[in-house]
């Protein structure tokens, strides 16, 4: 069992920049892939970026829309999933999730994989 607590969540202004966390607890000492997820006002959640079992293996994805912009991490050390948003836009308004499942046979990144969710931080972005 996998706890994931987001923060860093804001109100900005487009252009500008954010840097969410995710603060995992519990088994973590188990490996897991790990991604973030966003989920607009009347839109379908959506996978933003998603990241390896570890540091080792940091291999990381990104949705086409924040490529170049945004940039996932994780610390091993502090359990903690960050995201780096910058040059940030109107489109980027959304509630953020990070998420979390077990490396059994891989990394994947559809929503259905994912076992652990956070509660969400909320990142609005005004033009």
């Amino acid at each position: 069992q996998v706890q994931l607590v987001e923060s860093g969540g804001g109100s900005v202004q487009a252009g500008g920049s954010l840097r969410l966390s995710c603060a995992a607890s519990g088994d973590t000492w188990r490996r897991y892939c790990w991604g973030w997820f966003r989920q607009a006002p009347g839109k379908e959640r959506e996978g933003v970026a998603h990241i390896g079992y570890d540091a080792s293996d940091a291999s990381t994805t990104y949705a086409d829309s924040v490529k170049g912009r945004f940039t996932i991490s994780i610390d091993n050390d502090k359990n903690t999933l960050f995201l780096q948003m910058n040059s940030l836009e109107p489109e980027d308004t959304a509630m953020y999730y990070c998420a979390a499942h077990a490396y059994i046979t891989g990394c994947y990144s559809e929503i259905s994989d994912f076992r652990y969710w956070g509660q969400g931080t909320q990142v609005t972005v005004s033009s």
